[in-house]
């Protein structure tokens, strides 16, 4: 979450409130919806860490709001993040941990772990779908967002059929 609120401020100052809207609207509903008590909290540890100031901003009939502006510091931290590119490989999939656990544990079965799964993503797909059909057309970014999340179920879904057909050829 901090890096995305940082790049929120790079276009300007806002507050708590108006970074939560602006993250939804953006990313569309397939996306996790933060809770405006952790965007403040992490915008409260970014001021602490010197990446953005706040600064308290009188209203006349509410309390008094909080504005946040990224620093310089922010603004080279974004900076990196773009330059950066993630390298996360799927190794530690804990799915693919219970997998290989299974057998010695005695507990659960692969190819019902494998069905299991499998209907997980399958249901997860259509959700998605429904999704894809409601998001509002005009928001490419959510679009693009579901259809990632979609393609990456599918190869999950590839790879769960290959590790049924490995299991069941040592059988």
């Amino acid at each position: 979450m901090r890096l995305p609120l940082l790049a929120l401020l790079a276009r300007g100052p806002a507050h708590g409130y108006e970074l939560k809207q602006d993250l939804e609207q953006l990313l569309g509903s397939a996306y996790p919806q933060p809770n405006v008590g952790q965007i403040y909290v992490t915008l409260g540890r970014l001021e602490k860490s010197g990446l953005i100031e706040g600064e308290d901003v009188a209203q006349s009939s509410r309390p008094n709001k909080k504005v946040y502006h990224l620093t310089d510091a922010g603004r080279e931290a974004l900076r990196a993040w773009f330059e950066e590119p993630e390298d996360e490989p799927r190794v530690r999939d804990e799915f693919f941990m219970k997998l290989a656990l299974a057998p010695q544990t005695g507990l659960a079965e692969q190819i019902t772990l494998i069905n299991q799964q499998r209907r997980q993503y399958l249901n997860t797909m259509r959700q998605l779908s429904k999704l894809a059909t409601a998001e509002d057309r005009d928001n490419r970014i959510a679009h693009l967002l579901i259809e990632g999340a979609m393609l990456h179920l599918q190869a999950d879904l590839d790879w769960l059929e290959r590790c049924q057909e490995e299991l069941e050829e040592l059988e």
